[in-house]
């Protein structure tokens, strides 16, 4: 049978309730050439329809014109599974994903990136499901919510609570997709295909093997097709046995914001003077707190927010190449990207599957991972998960959950609260306008992060912000430093809506980093 085939013809062979899973990470790796085409067919003939859709990263860019809102149509989505989301600005409106999730036209599950992945490998070797302690404690676990997102979700719980040789663990169904849909950079006549352009291969084989051996189909996205024979072994990354239909799509983009740069696919290694500086502002004073927090040798994983920015103090400060950066798409080494290229890294030193990187995350084998918060609580805890005035605004937990569950250490970075107006002077920080939203509360809105749980586990948890750094203790949070020119009870304790225990030895933060010029960063 001849496998490269037209789009159209590809989701043509998509029968009514399928289980399609996607393999992507929002601009990266995105089959977005098949996912629209998807939408087209359901727009002219009114089918598939009841599809459910699974997508252990979200598929799309966060103003929703691509990924999954190519099929976010009432009647042809009932189900999503993602671990994360397209999100959108404030000011705009939300993506059509969430507009049918508030809705309650689609039932939807926020299950951990690193979870989806295990269970379509539970599915793709016909074993029962995932046992697992990530997750418990947090918004995945049912005693909280079981990663439903809306009324339509719960009615069908996705986890639960079991017994097993005597300990308690959630167990995750295996999933069994009738449809995968993935994409690489070039395929032969035959469907091997290789991933020379692209920033990872996330999960191409992982998701292949689980349609292929639950009786489904494997559509295959690429950029280009090469005549059998011409490819090195060692370069294919899904054989060709796998792969049924092959798209051709020359115009598919490397990310989202990217048409091609090579040094995102290591054919090309940038000159670290090529790295944009961090500009000196509040968020860079906090990225360069956090730079303190590390040590030469670290493997070190980096999430999205003002962490990102973490490896371009280390550039600036001359210390790049004294940790290894590790991150969820797959990339380890180099300089991770910002915006719509987080999940690439340029000059990476090695791309590793994505679910493999989850295994290796979830035991914590890594020394250290910096994230980001929207809130804090009185336990500890953490939610990067869902704001109830605009969920929309987030993307969901993503990765955040297999990471921190077994981290050795973590360190969370954010605004101390949202709305203050403040500057930088002379090495102070000056608060003009107090923020009207607190981020530090009695209770989180989702428990995205168990501070209750790392105290049991005995993680080390650190908090920086603008105005503070605060400490995971036994008795809650410990206020340990606080910035130059404030005032604790007024700027700190006071803008908490929470109390704050204050740490008999506080220390000023070095007046350094509120400075524009380099710090001497020590590591």
């Amino acid at each position: 049978m001849k496998k490269v085939r037209s789009a159209r013809e590809a989701v043509a062979l998509i029968g009514d309730g399928a289980v399609v899973a996607v393999n992507s990470s929002s601009g990266l790796l995105c089959p977005d050439a098949v996912l629209q085409a998807l939408g087209e067919r359901f727009e002219s003939e009114g089918a598939p329809r009841g599809l459910t859709s699974i997508h252990p990263i979200a598929a799309g860019d966060m103003f929703g014109t691509k990924g999954v809102d190519h099929i976010a149509r009432p009647g042809l989505l009932t189900r999503i599974i993602g671990g994360s989301y397209p999100s959108g600005p404030s000011n705009a409106e939300p993506p059509r994903i969430w507009q049918m999730i508030q809705n309650e036209e689609v039932a939807a599950w926020n299950i951990p990136s690193g979870i989806v992945f295990d269970m379509l490998r539970e599915g793709a070797a016909k074993r029962p499901g995932v046992l697992t302690k990530v997750g418990m404690d947090t918004f995945v676990d049912p005693e909280q919510e079981g990663g439903a997102m809306n009324a339509s979700a719960r009615q069908s719980p996705m986890v639960r609570r079991v017994d097993f040789d005597g300990d308690e663990w959630l167990h995750f169904p295996a999933l069994a997709p009738d449809v995968a849909i993935i994409r690489a950079t070039t395929a032969d006549e035959n469907g091997n295909l290789t991933f020379e352009q692209e920033g990872a291969t996330l999960g191409a084989m992982e998701m292949a093997l689980a349609a292929r051996n639950c009786g489904g189909i494997v559509i295959a996205q690429v950029k280009r097709v090469a005549a059998n024979g011409t490819m090195r072994p060692h370069d294919v990354k899904v054989p060709g046995i796998l792969v049924d239909i092959v798209v051709e799509a020359p115009d598919q983009l490397q990310t989202t914001a990217t048409a091609y740069d090579p040094a995102i696919s290591g054919e090309l290694f940038r000159p670290l003077s090529s790295f944009r500086h961090a500009e000196f502002n509040i968020g860079k004073v906090i990225a360069r707190r956090v730079a303190r927090e590390l040590r030469p040798g670290w493997a070190v994983n980096i999430g999205f927010g003002i962490s990102a920015n973490v490896p371009r103090i280390l550039i600036e400060e001359g210390h790049h190449g004294k940790v290894t950066w590790v991150i969820e798409q797959g990339p380890v080494g180099g300089v991770p990207l910002l915006d719509f290229k987080f999940g690439c890294a340029a000059n990476a030193e090695a791309f590793v599957a994505s679910p493999h990187q989850f295994s290796y995350f979830q035991a914590g084998g890594f020394d250290c991972s910096l994230l980001s918060f929207l809130e804090i609580d009185a336990e500890g805890s953490v939610n990067v998960s869902r704001l109830a005035a605009t969920p929309h605004r987030t993307a969901g937990a993503g990765g955040f959950v297999d990471i921190t569950a077994r981290a050795k250490r973590i360190v969370f970075s954010g605004n101390f609260n949202a709305g203050a107006k403040m500057r930088l002077e002379n090495g102070r920080l000056i608060i003009d306008k107090e923020g009207k939203i607190a981020k530090i509360v009695p209770k989180v809105d989702q428990v995205s992060f168990s501070g209750r749980r790392a105290r049991a586990q005995g993680q080390d948890v650190t908090y920086v912000t603008e105005r503070c750094v605060m400490r995971l203790a036994d008795d809650g949070l410990i206020v340990t430093e606080i910035a130059p020119g404030l005032d604790l009870e007024r700027d700190v304790l006071a803008q908490a809506a929470t109390p704050l225990h204050v740490a008999p030895n506080l220390k000023v933060m070095d007046e350094a980093l509120f400075r524009p010029e380099p710090v001497g960063l020590p590591l």
